[in-house]
């Protein structure tokens, strides 16, 4: 080495400090990039599915966007709609069926819309848990809005199809505002957390910024998720009888229309969203160890009971969402109607939106006395 070089330092690497030094902002940042990574790597598959099943886009501009159709798929019969034939044939059942899910539809719209608005026009509610609580209730609007109405119409029109495309939006947005729910309730067991283990530097953990923060990464996730499993269902080819045996379009019984071998790619994604979901719930599962830890810490049983009250509403909301979720889908058979089935179906998609107003408002004082305010009179806080 010349002696020009002796006092001077090769650098051998780089430091990219193009993010800010916060380890939560740098998490949020690296969630957000990788979200973003899922869904163009999942927009090329997207576009051959949609270019491939849609009459409308077999044009050669179109063409040029895509790779050419295996020659083994050109015997294979494309179905563009689906029967929705989750409810029995029989007429007044029908009604009876439509006349109970518009009553669900209206109150959970009704219960829903109620805490938007409260949380939105009284100041004592812009707290961390109201804000995550108003997302969870626009979440349950649009989750319950994707297939009760659908629903409701089949059922006085007796129509039970479904388009394809519109198959595949209900599919899309199905599990877009679902898995938006279950991220969101996995930030409001962080934010349980802070403010029962961390009392003191929980304003400065659960601050605007992070709140909203959480949020947009649990929108953005929900929107991959959807993203994903829509295109890997989508992306094989249906053969056979058309006869969805649900009220609405879900993966499993659409995956029992496919050709034999071609679910693998979707199988794939299931396994791997279960396994995220899982360590989801994992860190539920630490965070409320920590929770009891502390709970048990506290030395008056008034106390105790006041702190653990605060956690039942999340609690309740987490095990109906997540115990109906899982029965649903591993425990039972989508061949065949049967009236567990339907219950189930039920159980998943119609109730959390409609039981959760009742639940995480039924006990909270400060919901109360926002909804006595806002109707007039204080009726309520005697309740």
């Amino acid at each position: 080495m010349s002696e020009k070089l002796t006092n001077k330092i090769i650098l051998v690497e780089f430091l990219l400090m193009g993010l800010p030094g916060d380890w939560v902002i740098e998490t949020f940042h690296a969630a957000l990039f990788f979200l973003i990574y899922l869904t163009a790597l999942m927009g090329s598959p997207l576009i051959f599915t949609l270019t491939t099943v849609d009459q409308h886009l077999q044009t050669p501009m179109y063409f040029s966007a895509r790779i050419s159709i295996p020659e083994k798929l050109a015997n294979i019969t494309i179905i563009m709609e689906f029967l929705l034939m989750g409810f029995p044939d029989d007429w007044m059942l029908q009604r009876l069926y439509a006349a109970l899910f518009f009553l669900i539809y209206l109150t959970a719209l009704t219960g829903n819309l109620l805490i938007v608005a409260l949380t939105t026009i009284d100041l004592h509610l812009h707290a961390p848990m109201f804000f995550f609580l108003k997302n969870l209730s626009l979440i349950d609007i649009g989750f319950i809005s994707v297939t009760v109405p659908k629903s409701i119409m089949n059922s006085l029109t007796k129509s039970h199809s479904i388009s394809f495309l519109g198959c595949a939006s209900q599919i899309f947005l199905f599990l877009f505002f679902g898995s938006t729910e279950y991220a969101l309730l996995v930030v409001m067991s962080y934010d349980r957390y802070a403010a029962i283990c961390h009392p003191l530097r929980y304003e400065t953990i659960m601050n605007r910024g992070s709140c909203v923060q959480m949020v947009t990464v649990s929108w953005l996730s929900g929107f991959v998720y959807g993203s994903i499993h829509v295109t890997g269902t989508f992306s094989v080819n249906f053969y056979g009888p058309n006869i969805v045996h649900q009220f609405f379009c879900d993966i499993p019984s659409l995956l029992t229309l496919a050709c034999p071998g071609e679910q693998i790619l979707e199988y794939a994604f299931i396994i791997a969203s279960f396994s995220f979901a899982f360590l989801c719930f994992l860190f539920m599962i630490v965070s409320y160890v920590h929770i009891f830890s502390a709970v048990l810490r506290i030395p008056s049983a008034q106390g105790r009971f006041k702190i653990v009250s605060t956690c039942m509403p999340h609690l309740t909301v987490m095990a109906l969402f997540l115990f109906s979720g899982v029965v649903t889908y591993l425990g039972t058979n989508y061949k065949p109607a049967s009236s567990l089935n339907l219950f189930m179906s039920v159980l998943y998609s119609v109730l959390p939106p409609s039981l959760n107003p009742v639940i995480y408002s039924l006990r909270n004082r400060d919901m109360k006395a926002a909804l006595g305010k806002l109707l007039g009179g204080k009726m309520l806080l005697k309740m």
